[in-house]
């Protein structure tokens, strides 16, 4: 057993990393939002499988450096659910913004390199999303993927610019204004990828459930809970 206070190292000579925002699937510290609709135990299952798939999704991609950025209490847990083809790293400080600011102090260290940190839920976004995103690093100090709901799913640099997480209200609808007002105040060059969805509340379960019904292989242990979850309501409508 690794001690949680500790960075699982693994190497790599790839100039592109790609870091995962996550927790430890447990009752009720994951998708808090959802627990209107859903069981604490319903929640953390749904969660596992966003999680797993998200991990399937950026394993899929070609010379890129995958990591899980987490508290530092999860890394043992998160250890074992990634096994050995993750870099798992414990987050310094509490709460969202501390990670990510963690994210770039930790892997643009040392060295220049394209990083971009994004959220667990996000199994149903397309591979090309992600590529995009680094390709947009090229020639941009920052890249974002926007929410429809004023937030952000994705955030890459090259080097690390902690300001840019301060105050930022992650999670509120003025998520990425600030984020983009950080970024004006320390003169960075922006580039964008496509708008996306996130998964907070039970619509957004329609929703997924809704594409993934269309293209279950996209994300196949979500598409199968949500198949599941939807049999247990028939009356519910996407």
């Amino acid at each position: 057993m690794k001690s949680a206070s500790k960075t699982v190292v693994r190497s790599s000579r790839s100039d592109r990393v790609l870091v995962i925002m996550a927790k430890a699937p447990r009752p009720g510290t994951v998708k808090t939002r959802l627990r209107s609709g859903l069981s604490p135990e319903a929640v953390t299952t749904f969660y596992s499988c966003l999680l797993y798939d998200t991990l399937t999704l950026a394993r899929s991609l070609d010379d890129v450096e995958v990591a899980i950025m987490c508290p530092g209490s999860d890394v043992s847990e998160m250890t074992q659910l990634a096994g050995h083809e993750a870099n798992v790293v414990a987050q310094q400080g509490d709460g969202l913004a501390a990670g990510l600011r963690s994210v770039f102090s930790h892997f643009a260290q040392g060295h220049q390199r394209r990083i971009i940190a994004f959220n667990s839920d996000s199994p149903h976004l397309p591979s090309s999303v992600l590529k995009d995103a680094f390709e947009t690093l090229a020639d941009r100090d920052l890249v974002i993927g926007p929410t429809h709901d004023g937030g952000y799913y994705l955030v890459g640099a090259k080097t690390s610019h902690p300001a840019l997480f301060d105050n930022d209200g992650i999670g509120t609808s003025s998520a990425l204004e600030r984020l983009l007002s950080h970024a004006q105040t320390l003169r960075l060059s922006v580039g964008f990828v496509e708008p996306f969805y996130d998964i907070d509340v039970v619509e957004d379960l329609n929703r997924l459930a809704a594409e993934l019904r269309l293209a279950p292989a996209k994300a196949s242990r979500t598409a199968e809970w949500l198949r599941k979850w939807e049999l247990a309501a028939p009356h519910r409508q996407s």
